[in-house]
């Protein structure tokens, strides 16, 4: 059975940085695409980034030049710096494998101004 653990969210003031990491076990991952959504209060989940098995990398408009994903085939990690009120969410770890999405349970990350 999949399991994808977070850790690292918190609280940070604006200019602050933080990293969050996504331990997955279960299977193997070495041809999983990786990933992280963040849903804030009455809004949607939408994609922050993504890395595919390949090294291949997504970005958000909203995140690009701040945040830094990466990965081997039993975690992931996001770095996030310069964060600002707006990033403020619950993040969530995403791993896709042949077609099925496994999800974290999700960590909060607050950014104060």
């Amino acid at each position: 059975q999949v399991q994808l653990v977070e850790s690292g969210g918190g609280l940070v003031q604006a200019g602050g940085s933080l990293r969050l990491s996504c331990a997955a076990s279960g299977r193997t991952f070495s041809r999983a695409d990786m990933g992280w959504f963040r849903q804030a209060p009455g809004k949607e989940r939408q994609a922050v980034a993504a890395i595919s098995w390949s090294g291949g990398t997504y970005y958000a408009d909203a995140v690009k030049g701040r945040f830094t994903i990466s990965r081997d085939n039993t975690k992931n990690t996001l770095q996030m710096y310069s964060l600002k009120p707006e990033d403020t969410a619950v993040y969530y770890c995403n791993v896709r494998v042949s077609g099925t999405d496994y999800w974290g349970q999700g960590t909060q990350v607050t950014v104060s101004s």
